[in-house]
Order: structure tokens, then C-alpha cells, then sequence
């Protein structure tokens, strides 16, 4: 019987606050995205949302590939909110939030979508990884995000505001997982927090 995506984070996290402090910071971006680069579909929001609740569910099965595992949970129960292609988009978004960047050549699964739904996973899975890093440690401690994109020069400048000026979180983490995303959006990005 297929799982709804509250009934399988209930079920394989012990910690909800993470996975929904990464879907608030997902959604700031991709909403960023939309406005400032590039319009996408609803749907693909909702995809992002799914995924970024699962995306560290699969530390219920091992923590080390823990990324994969998301994956195959997500595969092996299936989503009742979506269809089977949108449930395998959303596995491989979860399962590149970390680790390494999709490739046809090396990962058969992923060689299984099609050129279009590749290019929903880097993008959606780009974004998903600066939110997670954002958030890596626990602790909820941005309030927003906005971009500024220069078209001219291909340029994404993250601005973050943290939740109490005296303090800024570190965003190294983040900073290096920004790879997926100025792949799948061709443009270089970097953040800095609001002045």
C-alpha cells in the first residue's frame, strides 16, 4: 500500500524539525528562483516539498549512504500523492541532496528518466542541497532568503538573513553544495548575509 509522504516521514525519522526547516528554506528559494531566473511549474514545487521531508529518511536503514536509502525507501513504499514517474523524480532529488551529483553515465537509475526529468532533478535537487546546508546544523537559525540574479554575467547572489543580527550561522556547508545548482541553472552563485 502506497505511503503518504507525513505517514513515511512519521515512520523513518525520529526528527521532524529538520526535514521541515529544509522544505521552509526550499520553498523561500525555489519561490527566489521563480521570480528572479526562471518560472517552473507548480508541480515541481510540490516535488521539491516531498523530497526535501524525505531527503534524510533513509538514516532509519544506515547513516553513512543514508542519502540512497531515502531513495529506495521512497521507491519501495511509493507515494500516495503522486504518480510512479513523480515518485522516482522525487526519489533521485532526495537521493542527490548530498554525495554525489547525478550522472547518466555512472548511475543506472537515474539513466531511467528522461533528458527532461533529469534536468527537474539537478535543478530541484540543486536547490535542495543549499537549503540542507543552510540547516546543517539543526538549529533553524536563517529567517529568509532572497536572490538577486544579473543575467548578463549569469550571477545568483543568495542573501540570507539570519534570525538574530548578532549572530551568523555558518554557511560553508552550503556554500559548497551550491555545485548542483549552478549546473542545473548555469550560473554561478554565492551568499552572503543581508547587510
Amino acid at each position: 500500500m502506497l505511503m503518504s509522504v507525513d505517514d513515511m516521514l512519521r515512520e523513518y525519522s525520529n526528527d521532524s524539525a529538520h526535514p521541515r526547516e529544509v522544505r521552509r528554506l526550499s520553498m523561500m528559494i525555489f519561490d527566489e528562483v521563480c521570480e528572479k531566473i526562471l518560472e517552473l511549474p507548480n508541480k515541481h514545487r510540490n516535488y521539491l516539498e516531498a523530497a526535501a521531508l524525505l531527503h534524510d529518511i533513509g538514516y532509519a536503514v544506515n547513516s553513512k549512504s543514508h542519502n540512497k536509502e531515502s531513495q529506495k525507501l521512497i521507491l519501495d513504499n511509493g507515494l500516495k500523492e503522486f504518480n510512479n514517474t513523480e515518485t522516482k523524480i522525487i526519489s533521485c532529488i532526495a537521493r542527490y541532496h548530498r554525495g554525489s551529483l547525478p550522472d547518466k553515465r555512472e548511475h543506472d537509475f537515474y539513466n531511467t528518466l528522461d533528458k527532461q526529468e533529469r534536468k527537474i532533478v539537478k535543478r530541484l535537487a540543486g536547490i535542495l542541497r543549499i537549503a540542507d546546508g543552510l540547516d546543517r546544523a539543526h538549529l533553524s537559525l536563517i529567517k529568509k532568503i532572497k536572490i538577486n540574479y544579473n543575467e548578463d554575467d549569469a550571477l545568483v547572489e543568495f542573501i540570507l538573513t539570519p534570525n538574530t543580527y548578532e549572530y551568523h550561522p555558518d554557511i560553508s556547508y552550503a556554500a559548497r553544495k551550491r555545485d548542483l545548482f549552478e549546473i542545473a541553472f548555469k550560473a554561478q552563485s554565492f551568499l552572503r548575509f543581508e547587510k
